[in-house]
């Protein structure tokens, strides 16, 4: 994520999900966006996660859509469509009724998709982006048996022994994209290694079957806890909270664009926008209530972000140029 994304971010959560705003528009909006949904939601509501349950998009689908049944009443079902990288659920999704039944909640795989194969069974425009709910950085470790201290010092390795160290990521991910960009933009070989799930991917690496893997903070950091990887890096602009010691790539004098894990919510295209309004705010109410932000700190190392569609769209928009260009030059696949 480059660093003209990032500040509109911030300003929407501080101006428009705010205490601030909050005050102003507590009574005023919500009402407003009833009355022009009308009986809207009629019945049960299906939030379609492309993913099996664990990892953490199905738990940040289920603890917004509690939050919303808590609040609200509404009847939620949560719909696991795994498979494909999350193109089957994004499929069923994209495809279904745009009525404002049928919700999406995605990992940020997701818009690497199309950048990756061009003839999926859906297209970009048959989705529309509803909100950006929040961001971790990745993170990059080693096993404990290895000798890095840092990314640097692993990366100085790697061009004394070019092809014989490894790193594994999560196949057609944006850690994927991040790691092969910076092999050519700094000089050095590695053997990258794609697995098709996290959990794989951290096993091997507990294992020391892998020299470092790379993986959202969210995934990984317990791991650094329990000293059964040592953390050499972050992918973020500046150092976080959750790993305070930890350098960033760019302190470390490597070149790579800033790289989030994030999470979001789409709607098939055509659904009324007041519907998606609606969505919208209930969502940024319940995103940054105090229990559902604290369990996002807590579990996910979340930075909430709570965006507007156009924000979300716009976020897409140069996220896609960013990691497609990355993709094109590197002639990348996705596994």
């Amino acid at each position: 994520m480059s660093k003209d994304i990032k500040q509109p971010l911030r300003r929407r959560t501080l101006l428009g999900t705010g205490v601030a705003m909050g005050a102003a528009l507590g009574v005023a909006a919500p009402a407003v966006l009833r009355a022009q949904t009308g009986d809207w939601p009629k019945g049960q509501l299906r939030f379609v996660v492309p993913f099996p349950p664990g990892g953490s998009t199905d738990p940040v689908a289920r603890i917004l859509a509690a939050q919303l049944t808590a609040s609200l009443g509404w009847n939620i079902m949560i719909d696991n469509k795994p498979g494909g990288t999350g193109v089957v659920g994004a499929t069923v999704a994209a495809k279904a009724p745009p009525d404002g039944q049928t919700w999406l909640v995605v990992f940020d795989n997701h818009i690497l998709n199309p950048l990756f194969t061009a003839d999926l069974p859906y297209k970009d425009s048959e989705l529309a982006n509803v909100m950006l709910i929040g961001r971790t950085p990745q993170a990059i470790g080693t096993h404990p048996d290895r000798p890095y201290k840092t990314m640097a010092e692993f990366i100085a390795d790697a061009k004394k022994r070019p092809g014989k160290l490894s790193m594994s990521v999560l196949a057609a991910s944006q850690a994927l994209v991040l790691v092969n960009g910076m092999l050519g933009d700094n000089g050095f070989d590695i053997n990258v290694i794609p697995y098709k799930g996290g959990g794989p991917l951290l096993a091997d690496a507990l294992a020391g079957h892998t020299d470092t893997a790379i993986s959202s903070v969210a995934a990984i950091s317990p791991h650094f806890a329990s000293k059964k990887l040592r953390p050499i890096a972050v992918t973020s602009d500046k150092r976080i909270p959750a790993l305070p010691d930890v350098p960033t790539l760019a302190e470390q004098g490597i070149k790579a664009p800033t790289s989030f894990a994030w999470w979001g919510v789409y709607a098939p295209a055509g659904t009324p926008r007041p519907i998606i309004d609606r969505m919208n705010a209930e969502l940024k109410k319940a995103a940054t209530s105090a229990e559902v932000s604290k369990k996002f700190i807590d579990q996910f190392n979340m930075e909430v972000l709570t965006s507007t569609p156009e924000e979300f769209a716009e976020f897409q928009r140069k996220e896609q140029a960013i990691w497609g260009k990355i993709i094109k030059e590197k002639n990348l696949k996705p596994e």
